[in-house]
């Protein structure tokens, strides 16, 4: 910013505040040439743009309770058995075609220590899954408008395959329609579920997390 940027404000602001304030630097770039320079300066944390309201929560909330701003309430014995959404150590297939959406998604997964492995279309996310061994893959995230090959006729070639886990591993659909034609497209052609886009990042971990939870428990 001009003409001062995030990281002179960031100086000014502690020089009277204490520590109190939080302060998330706001970037689009690659943040590890400045990353010592703003801890230094007081940064609580570095975010990378696009922002998702999700995101940008879930670490003011992080950042509230380190600094003693309150404390976090016990979840009700309601929630207890209800599934979680950590995903650390799973693999999931991602199908979709405009890069800087797939990286975008694959930052969000590598924060959640999730493994996820990129298909550039539907063909190609089809043959990536005939040629991986059972369980290899937890769930699929399928981009429904691709070149060369849809998600929607992705989804059904999947289904159609002769893999111990065609049938049944979770497949989530991602799209910007969002109509109700559109969901039982999607439904139809053997997706699991239905997520528009730009997804907010817990709704898409809780829908995989309860969509793999729940094959689980039906296997």
């Amino acid at each position: 910013m001009q003409p001062l940027d995030g990281l002179e404000i960031t100086r000014a602001i502690r020089a009277f505040d204490n520590g109190k304030t939080a302060v998330i630097l706001l970037t689009g770039y690659n943040w590890d040439d400045i990353e010592d320079e703003a801890n230094e300066a007081g940064v609580d944390a570095i975010l990378a743009k696009p922002l998702f309201p999700d995101t940008l929560a879930r670490r003011l909330h992080s950042i509230f309770l380190e600094k003693g701003e309150f404390e976090l309430a016990a979840a009700p014995e309601s929630q207890i058995d209800e599934p979680q959404s950590n995903l650390a150590g799973r693999r999931v297939l991602m199908a979709e075609d405009v890069e800087q959406n797939a990286e975008i998604l694959m930052d969000l997964f590598e924060l959640e220590d999730v493994t996820a492995e990129h298909a550039v279309n539907g063909e190609r996310a089809v043959q990536m899954f005939q040629e991986s061994e059972a369980g290899y893959y937890d769930a699929i995230l399928m981009d429904v408008r691709m070149p060369v090959m849809d998600g929607l006729t992705a989804t059904s070639a999947i289904r159609a395959l002769d893999h111990p886990d065609a049938k049944d591993i979770p497949i989530i659909a991602m799209t910007g329609n969002v109509f109700d034609e559109d969901v039982e497209r999607s439904l139809q052609a053997g997706m699991n579920a239905h997520l528009s886009k730009l997804v907010e990042p817990d709704r898409l971990f809780e829908t995989i997390a309860q969509l793999i939870t729940q094959r689980e428990k039906e296997a």
